[in-house]
């Protein structure tokens, strides 16, 4: 479904997607609203002003010395990372007993969860570059001698 632009639709849901969002800040700031906004401004001052040039120049360095192929690392790179970023506490077990206590289950094996998503993430990617190549391969014409 298509929702026309300006229609009163749009309006509505971008109104309740802003109160949805005001009353999560409003729960999330009760508790100790000085250290969230803390976390937030050193979060986007840490990504803004050190990562996003460290993971920047690295990946400048790696598609100058491995050319164009670098898209068959950089994606599954990209999602694993991502997904170490959000799972981090639970991954190296720094809130592993948090975790059990809040929701009755067992903290073990998001490590090993993490590392098969990203073999397999890596693996498909290395499958895509296989079919690939082999492709280009066949479609290219024979050299003339």
């Amino acid at each position: 479904m298509r929702i026309p632009l300006g229609s009163p639709l749009q309006l509505l849901l971008l109104v309740c997607s802003f109160a949805l969002a005001g009353y999560a800040g409003v729960r999330l700031l009760a508790g100790d609203w000085f250290g969230v906004a803390l976390w937030f401004v050193g979060a986007a001052v840490l990504h803004d002003l050190v990562l996003l040039p460290l993971y920047a120049a690295a990946d400048r360095a790696l598609v100058k010395t491995a050319g164009r192929h670098v898209l068959y690392v950089r994606v599954p790179a990209a999602f694993s990372l991502l997904l170490l970023l959000v799972w981090f506490p639970l991954i190296s077990g720094q809130v592993a007993d948090r975790y059990a206590r809040a929701t009755g289950l067992s903290p073990d094996g998001f490590l090993a969860r993490w590392l098969l998503v990203t073999a397999v993430l890596f693996g498909g990617s290395a499958v895509v570059f296989v079919v690939r190549r082999r492709r280009a391969t066949k479609q290219r014409p024979p050299a003339v001698h």
